[in-house]
């Protein structure tokens, strides 16, 4: 299963064979333990959960659950699989590794917050003319009714809360590959903060 949970470091650049300058995003990642496999059987589905990083002060029931597995998570991720590897069990781990450069991954993270924002920023709005007669009203949404049938449909691009919402940028490439720090630069942007917690899930072979 190649799916690794990471810290978002930030991005620079390296330069390739030919030396040409690739800007990549780096993510921090630490070894994936399995806390719990999930089969149709038990479960009604197949899936693994990973617990990622150095957790503190779980409650009981989180410590309860990944008592076997030997670990105090910060993070807890459900993964879904098609099949379950028949080796698969709680307590294993593995690393970075399992990526090679040049591979293609999908990046899932929680993209920036930008707080309240207006239908020019939130939706590509045009502002109004600022030419005379006008009311100085030049950043309002305008009309949004209609005349049949009196209501505002749902779904109306209006003003509103901005960013905050899980982004997954697909086919990325891995650029860099560190196992002995853990550390993994893919070719482009990843969604969110610094510091934020990502998903890179790579493809099944």
């Amino acid at each position: 299963m190649k799916t690794l949970l990471g810290t978002k470091v930030g991005m620079t650049q390296i330069l390739s064979e030919s030396g040409e300058a690739i800007p990549v995003t780096l993510v921090q990642t630490g070894p994936m333990t399995v806390t719990q496999v999930k089969t149709v059987e038990t479960d009604g589905y197949n899936a693994v959960q990973l617990g990622y990083g150095m957790g503190k002060n779980l409650s009981n029931a989180v410590s309860g659950h990944v008592k076997k597995a030997g670990i105090t998570p910060k993070v807890i991720k459900e993964v879904r699989v098609d099949e379950i590897d028949g080796e698969t069990k709680v307590g294993d781990s593995y690393d970075v590794s399992v990526f090679t450069v040049g591979e293609s991954v999908d990046v899932t993270g929680v993209s920036k917050g930008k707080g309240f924002a207006g239908t020019i920023k939130r939706h590509n709005y045009n502002r109004q003319r600022k030419t005379h007669g006008g009311k100085g009203d030049t950043r309002k949404v305008g009309s949004i009714g209609s005349m049949y049938p009196q209501k505002i449909f749902k779904g109306k691009t209006m003003a509103g809360r901005m960013g905050h919402e899980q982004v997954t940028v697909k086919n990325l490439t891995v650029a860099y590959v560190d196992a002995s720090t853990g550390v993994i630069g893919l070719k482009g942007a990843v969604p969110g903060p610094r510091r934020g917690i990502v998903r890179i899930k790579g493809e099944e072979k």
